[in-house]
């Protein structure tokens, strides 16, 4: 029996399996880390304004004439993107009532200095009286899609 550390040869079989191994994980990695890296490198080299962009709310009486406003929001280029959110209960006080009524409601995605031209396209296109049509700025999101935004949207 031989105590004591391994020889040369033994050294340089470990050494050479944990090398191809290694080689191998690294091909196998490549494609995966690649896209990662870019992906990061793309988020972090995105610079955004807190408030540049708005989410808008407007709430309409149906889903058809939601549609409808929606499709022309987008067409004029007054918003990148609208979701039509069906189903919402709305519980309001009107003319000295409490109203509860079903509406639909749109979730506008545009440029902040876009909202007034937004506001005033609903308030001409809209069947109630006082439409809504409010906005929150963006602070934060994705920087790929709030440039797409932007893209979209002329300022």
């Amino acid at each position: 029996m031989h105590i004591g550390l391994p020889g040369a040869q033994t050294l340089q079989v470990g050494f050479t399996k944990a090398l191809i191994w290694t080689v191998l994980l690294s091909l196998f990695m490549f494609q995966l880390l690649r896209t990662a890296g870019l992906r990061a490198f793309s988020m972090a080299s995105e610079t955004y304004i807190s408030g540049t962009h708005s989410a808008a709310f407007v709430s309409c009486p149906n889903e058809t004439f939601a549609k409808d406003l929606a499709r022309g929001i987008v067409e004029k280029k007054l918003a990148a993107c609208v979701n039509i959110i069906p189903a919402i209960k709305s519980v309001y006080e009107w003319q000295g009532k409490i109203e509860e009524d079903s509406e639909v409601l749109l979730m506008i995605k545009t440029r902040s200095s876009k909202v007034p031209a937004l506001a005033e396209y609903v308030r001409s296109n809209h069947p109630y009286e006082v439409a809504e049509v409010i906005s929150l700025p963006i602070d934060q999101g994705n920087p790929p899609y709030l440039k797409w935004i932007g893209d979209f949207v002329p300022e």
